[in-house]
C-alpha cells in the first residue's frame, strides 16, 4: 500500500473523532465532580531529577516539562483544592510504537483521597473509553513471586540478575538493583498483565517510591504507596499517596542526582519553587498521571501511537 504524503495526518481522521469523544467524556466527568481544569507552564527553569528520564532542554530558556506534577502541587498548596488537566509534556528519547517524545499526559489530583480511592476513579475513567471492562488489584511482590519465583522486596541483588539470565538475554554487567528489578518488570511481567482486566500494581519497593510515601504492606515490609495500571501488557498510569515531607523529597533529589552522576548524566537543577509548596504545606492528597495516547491507543485497537496522534514526531 502506498504510504500517504507527509502532510497528511499521521492518524485516521475516524481516530482522531474517536480521541475527542473521548476527552469530551473525561472532561464532563471532572467537571460533574467538581474539579477546577487548570494549565500550567510547558517550559520551567527546572525538571525531574529522574536518571530514567531525560528532559529536552531548551537553551536559554530551561527545560520542556515531562509531566506538570510540579506546578499542579504548587497550585494544590496555594489552596486549589483538587484540579486536573491535559498536558502536552515531552520526554527525550522516547520513540516507538507506544511512545512519542511529545505526548498528552491526564493528570489530576484528589484532596482527601486515598490511593483505594484514586484508582476506583481511574478504572472510571479508563471505562469512559474502553467500555465496561472489570479491574483488580495485585501486589508488585506477588506478581514476582507468582511470575519469576523471587520476592522482589528480600532476594539479593544476585538472585535477581540469575533471574534475568534465565528469561533470557536480559543480563547487564554492572546494574543495580532497581535496573534489574524495572528490567524483569517490563520484560518478563508487564506483557502478561491486564489481559481480560484492567490491572493495577500496588506496593511497589521503597527505592521505587520517587514522589510516594512510604507504608507497611500486609506483611509488615516497608513499600511505597504506588500504584501503576496496565491493559493487555500496556502501562497506563503512575499514581502516588503524595509525599507530604520536603526534607525527605530533597534527600530523593539528591540521591536522584548521585546516581545520574554515576551513569554519567548531566546534572540538572532541583526546582527549589516545587519543594517550597510542599513545606508550605502540601494538603493531604493523591495523584495520578494517565497516557492520553495510549489509552485512545488501545479504545480504538490501534497497534501504535501514530494512529491516534494528528501529527506524530515521525511524520513531523
Amino acid at each position: 500500500m502506498r504510504r500517504p504524503p507527509a502532510w497528511q495526518a499521521s492518524a485516521p481522521l475516524a481516530n482522531l473523532r474517536r480521541r475527542a469523544e473521548i476527552v469530551a467524556r473525561i472532561r464532563c466527568h471532572f467537571a460533574g465532580e467538581g474539579l477546577l481544569e487548570v494549565d500550567t507552564p510547558q517550559l520551567g527553569p527546572a525538571t525531574v531529577t529522574d536518571p530514567h528520564l531525560q528532559s529536552i532542554e531548551v537553551a536559554g530558556y530551561g527545560y520542556l516539562q515531562t509531566s506538570p506534577e510540579y506546578a499542579m502541587k504548587r497550585l494544590l498548596a496555594a489552596g486549589s483544592g483538587s484540579i486536573w488537566q491535559i498536558a502536552h509534556v515531552f520526554r527525550g528519547n522516547e520513540i516507538g510504537r507506544r511512545h512519542n517524545p511529545e505526548f498528552s499526559m491526564l493528570e489530576w489530583y484528589r484532596v482527601g483521597f486515598s490511593p483505594e480511592q484514586l484508582m476506583a476513579e481511574v478504572a472510571t475513567i479508563a471505562r469512559l473509553a474502553l467500555g465496561e471492562v472489570a479491574w483488580a488489584s495485585h501486589r508488585y511482590r506477588d506478581l514476582f513471586r507468582q511470575h519469576l519465583g523471587v520476592d522482589p522486596l528480600t532476594c539479593s541483588t544476585e538472585a535477581l540478575r540469575q533471574t534475568a539470565r534465565e528469561c533470557g538475554d536480559l543480563a547487564f554487567d554492572d546494574a543495580d538493583r532497581d535496573t534489574w528489578l524495572e528490567l524483569l518488570m517490563s520484560q518478563a511481567i508487564e506483557p502478561q498483565l491486564g489481559r481480560d482486566e484492567l490491572c493495577f500494581v500496588i506496593d511497589y519497593p521503597p527505592s521505587q517510591a520517587a514522589l510516594a510515601r512510604l507504608r507497611a504492606d500486609t506483611d509488615g515490609q516497608p513499600v511505597a504507596a504506588r500504584f501503576e495500571l496496565y491493559f493487555r501488557g500496556v502501562e497506563l498510569a503512575n499514581g502516588y499517596h503524595e509525599l507530604l515531607d520536603a526534607g525527605e523529597q530533597r534527600r530523593r533529589f539528591a540521591a536522584d542526582l548521585q546516581r545520574r552522576g554515576e551513569l554519567g548524566l548531566p546534572a540538572v537543577p532541583i526546582d527549589e519553587d516545587f519543594l517550597a509548596a510542599i513545606d508550605s504545606g502540601l494538603p493531604d492528597c493523591s495523584g495520578v498521571a494517565l497516557g492520553l495516547d495510549r489509552l485512545v491507543m488501545l479504545a480504538v485497537d490501534a497497534d501504535s501511537l501514530q494512529e491516534v496522534l494528528s501529527f506524530s514526531c515521525r511524520r513531523g
